[in-house]
């Protein structure tokens, strides 16, 4: 019996192992299409920074920066790749009925991101980079580096997109019966408080508009995710979540 566990985990691996090379050779060939793009995906990111000209100032930030962003495209263009094997490698530990919500899941993921990534490239962006680049623009000129541009428009989009994952994440919790939508409505007050705090963490502004403007999607998302958890919630774990709350009854004041 032993024998047999030690060849199972051995067996898996293996199988991982395989997976991650083909993963790798995966974003290796998405890095050879999107290589010979990138000068078109430098425009599409640089056409948020308005009139500014961007430079560089070290021998190998041009260069690295280009190898950045053909980076990031090529993991982009093989992340539905990237997360087939992921399912693939977790599938034998996962339930049939789970299974069927994963693979439920999959294109909801893709398309969620893809909405986060548009809303901060068409309407978070725009306002957040010209209050960067016009304050205090009366007491010097802006010369900003190619690099810092990249790494902050990147890391905006990458965290933006990964925001809009909040429905379908409280929606999972849900359906498992972690989480209720009686719970989610009483945590509603500490929900806007967060995403006030988590628009300050993300936004690199200081002003209450550009936070407010990134809050506000956070604090939608999480009112959708209070009503499709009504949606999923088990009727078995709302009867006795609801029993429950009745069992406890009243409460009385001591004399």
């Amino acid at each position: 019996m032993q024998r047999e566990e030690k060849l199972t985990v051995s067996a898996h691996l293996l199988e991982l192992r395989s997976r991650l090379i083909k993963s790798v050779i995966a974003v290796g060939a998405g890095i050879a299409i999107t290589f010979p793009l990138t000068p078109y995906i430098f425009r599409i990111l640089e056409s948020r920074a308005g009139d500014i000209d961007l430079i560089f100032i070290h021998v190998t930030e041009m260069i690295g920066t280009y190898m950045k962003v053909s980076l990031y495209c090529g993991i982009a263009l093989a992340l539905p790749y990237l997360i087939y094997h992921l399912v693939m490698f977790i599938s034998p530990a996962l339930r049939k009925s789970e299974k069927k919500y994963v693979y439920l899941c999959l294109p909801i993921v893709a398309i969620l991101f893809a909405a986060g990534v548009c809303f901060a490239y068409f309407i978070f962006l725009p306002p957040a980079i010209k209050f960067l680049l016009t304050f205090g623009g009366d007491i010097a000129m802006p010369m900003i580096t190619i690099g810092n541009y990249v790494s902050l428009v990147t890391r905006l989009l990458l965290a933006v997109g990964l925001i809009f994952e909040i429905p379908l994440v409280i929606t999972l919790l849900a359906k498992l019966g972690i989480v209720s939508p009686q719970k989610l409505a009483r945590w509603r007050k500490w929900a806007l408080l967060i995403a006030f705090i988590a628009a300050a963490i993300i936004t690199p502004t200081i002003d209450p508009l550009n936070q407010t403007l990134l809050a506000l999607p956070i604090i939608a998302l999480y009112e959708m995710s209070i009503w499709l958890s009504k949606l999923v919630y088990p009727r078995k774990a709302a009867t006795v979540s609801s029993e429950a709350t009745d069992d406890q009854g009243p409460e009385v004041k001591p004399s």
